[in-house]
């Protein structure tokens, strides 16, 4: 097909324009000159692509000349982001973004890519990496908004990945969009639709390889550790994941301290469950960790198309046609434009988070994206939000039942369930105050879209196989924002500890494990001797364990294992040091899954720490503290054998008086040890610096807030100056 220049195939946008001031392409002849080329290529590799496409339309006139008139006379500039490509989630970004290129050009607008780094983090797990990862998110907002100013783009089309890519994304879209809104620029808002990757299908174990494990768990019911033999057995329920295969390192481990299995043979089997784990066609984990957390948080951020929330498989070309119209109507209505939308649907993706048990590392990525976008908005505005209505769990995922998220999706792709639009759906009927009239990239209202549709979840799917619930599965969900007098706050995901836990928990003393990095934790929490080595730690004398019996209503002659195995003996395994200035707040995913499935000490201990955790980590895990041990905070302070009073239905974490606790009596101290213990911290803090030599100095968190503001750039701190109420959008 070769049309006039002036010709586009669809004829809904063939007189839109950006309507703005400014125009660099014809003020500036120099890009003018210099992009047409790479436009020009982009469209003859997806010429290349879709040709063979039945339904494919052509492209018409792809000259130079032709762009060049178009960027003259200001159509729309979309550039489409992509991931990178040793990304499992992005493996199919290059042709989704030729069937977009193809379509904002028949749409009459211009299309440019270009893509960003995006770290795995499970690829960064345990190692150095961790310590790039959070950095990464705010290194891809700054290229991000470089590239989207630098080159003066109009809006984006965005194909979202996992972790915390997307958010990095949005926040430096945001930041354009609040620098647009000074009048010298003479620039229109910025416009953008995010379209998340499709969700990879979890693997399952080889019959060979679940034969080795039997054996192993034979083995160690024949030496006597019937609990790793469980704790194998429990492990092997899940679908295959890289979080699960964490897991059985940490198990095969103690196989080999115990002498049940050689370290080959354990190698052995950890490359079978690695090679059998991810499907070939890629995608986002199929837990809900902080890759399908993004995936909901764009959605309930209205930023979504239609039908795109939930893929299966790689987008087909109709579908991204369609999320491309849908960006194109959107084009000179500001109310539609990044910062808008935001303010507007901020408050439903607090509830939205709360409902469906989310990553906790949103905590820090919510307030970055709104702090970004100019508005002054911190951890306490969710914890308002959340306080003043306390929003039910509606979300029965589950890596063990039939119900994760590639299941999520099946359903919705045979139309089960509607996605997000269900989520929100199911609140209404449940009386959940939400910003109805908040606007989304389809055009619709919320409450528009709702009432498109009839039911939640469809009749034919019964609902204990359902993953959205139309009656709530319980009243505890979301993060908690937890107070003590060693600290100003810190995060709990509630939502990923039991109804049981959180009671037996609830009102609880634990002694504190002290650990000033995450590699020792590791080999303590996969040693088989754990147990053994927690119940000799000097600091257990005869006084304080007849306290903590007292305490908690133990028989006065139970013995220690025994304790330990009921809970009257419970621990709190503290990791400081891991801040975002220490060491860039790694995820401390390891030592929370060798914990959870550790099941003697699973029951009864919990994990702190100034760094961060997956978005996948289940039990009582607190993370996020403020101020961190780097920067003076008490966590840095603490040491083996002291007393911290958790009461999570206060949100309270105490660190106790010794010798009131010796004597009977549950008296917090007046905050933390500093100067009793200020050559320890002194100490620890000179260790810290010398491991940070570890990071690449241009990777360090350096000038950032602390985390009750999301860890952004001290620049982006000081910019967001915008007040934001739940009630004032």
């Amino acid at each position: 097909m070769n049309l006039p220049a002036k010709v586009v195939c669809n004829p809904e946008f063939a007189d839109l324009v950006v309507i703005e001031p400014a125009n660099p392409y014809r003020t500036c002849i120099q890009g003018l000159a210099n992009e047409p080329i790479t436009v020009q290529a982009l469209l003859r590799r997806a010429q290349e692509l879709l040709g063979e496409e039945a339904d494919f339309q052509g492209l018409g006139d792809c000259s130079q000349a032709a762009i060049v008139e178009r960027l003259a006379t200001n159509r729309l500039r979309v550039c489409i982001i992509q991931g990178s490509a040793d990304h499992p989630a992005h493996l199919f970004d290059h042709e989704h973004a030729l069937r977009a290129a193809a379509r904002i050009w028949q749409n009459g607008g211009v299309p440019f890519t270009f893509g960003v780094p995006v770290i795995c983090d499970g690829t960064a797990q345990s190692n150095i990496g961790q310590s790039y990862s959070l950095a990464s998110r705010n290194q891809t907002a700054m290229a991000v908004n470089i590239n989207f100013e630098g080159h003066s783009y109009h809006a984006a089309y965005v194909i979202a990945g996992c972790d915390k890519s997307p958010a990095g994304i949005l926040s430096g879209l945001a930041a354009a969009d609040r620098a647009r809104r000074e009048p010298e620029r003479g620039t229109a808002p910025v416009w953008a639709v995010f379209v998340p990757a499709h969700v990879l299908k979890g693997g399952s174990i080889p019959k060979s390889t679940r034969k080795k494990l039997r054996d192993i768990q034979d083995a160690a019911h024949a030496a006597g550790d019937a609990q790793l033999a469980n704790d194998i057995e429990e492990n092997c329920h899940y679908i295959l994941q890289c979080s699960s295969d964490e897991a059985f390192l940490a198990l095969l481990n103690r196989a080999v301290e115990r002498g049940l299995i050689d370290r080959p043979a354990a190698n052995v089997i950890l490359n079978e469950l690695a090679a059998a784990t991810c499907d070939d066609k890629g995608g986002i984990c199929a837990f809900n960790g902080t890759g399908n957390s993004s995936r909901t948080l764009m959605s309930a951020l209205g930023l979504v198309p239609d039908q795109s929330e939930l893929l299966v498989d790689e987008a087909p070309t109709a579908l991204v046609s369609r999320n491309v119209d849908q960006l194109f109507r959107l084009i000179n209505k500001p109310e539609f434009s990044v910062c808008e939308l935001l303010a507007q649907n901020y408050v439903n993706a607090i509830r939205i988070h709360n409902a469906t048990g989310s990553s906790s590392n949103l905590m820090l990525h919510m307030p970055c994206i709104m702090r970004h976008a100019g508005f002054d908005v911190s951890l306490f505005d969710y914890e308002r939000v959340r306080d003043a209505f306390g929003v039910p769990d509606i979300f029965a995922h589950s890596l063990t039942e039939g119900r994760d998220t590639f299941v999520l999706a099946q359903q919705a792709h045979a139309g089960l369930h509607h996605g997000m639009t269900s989520l929100y759906k199911v609140l209404q009927n449940l009386n959940v105050p939400m910003n109805w009239d908040a606007l989304t990239v389809t055009g619709k209202t919320w409450l528009q879209r709702v009432a498109e549709i009839s039911e939640a979840v469809s009749p034919a799917l019964p609902q204990e196989r359902s993953i959205i619930r139309i009656r709530p599965v319980r009243d505890l969900s979301g993060t908690d924002i937890m107070r003590g007098n060693f600290f100003s706050s810190c995060t709990l995901k509630v939502a990923g500890m039991s109804t049981e836990s959180y009671q037996r928990f609830n009102g609880r003393v634990f002694l504190v494990r002290y650990y000033d990095n995450e590699m020792p934790c590791n080999r303590e929490l996969s040693s088989g001797n754990l147990v053994d080595n927690l119940c000799q730690m000097p600091e257990l004398t005869p006084e304080l364990l007849a306290a903590l019996r007292r305490n908690h209503e133990a028989p006065p002659d139970e013995d220690v294992l025994t304790m330990v195995k009921n809970g009257n003996l419970a621990f709190a395994f503290v990791i400081a040091g891991q801040g975002p200035k220490a060491f860039g707040m790694p995820e401390l995913f390891a030592p929370s899954q060798y914990l959870r499935h550790h099941g003697v000490v699973e029951r009864t201990s919990m994990m702190i720490t100034d760094g961060r955790y997956s978005g996948v980590t289940k039990g009582a895990c607190v993370g996020h503290m403020v101020p961190e041990a780097y920067e003076g905070g008490g966590i840095g302070a603490l040491a083996n054998g002291d007393l911290l009073w958790v009461r999570l239905s206060d949100k309270r974490i105490d660190l106790l008086d010794r010798a009131a606790f010796l004597r009977g009596e549950l008296t917090p101290m007046a905050g933390a040890p500093m100067d009793e213990r200020s050559a320890l911290v002194a100490q620890r803090r000179a260790a810290i610096e010398h491991r940070q030599r570890q990071i690449a100095a241009c990777s360090l968190l350096d000038n950032v807030t602390d985390a009750e503001y999301g860890v952004v750039p001290l620049a982006v701190h000081r910019r967001a100056t915008t007040p934001w109420t739940p009630n004032s959008h």
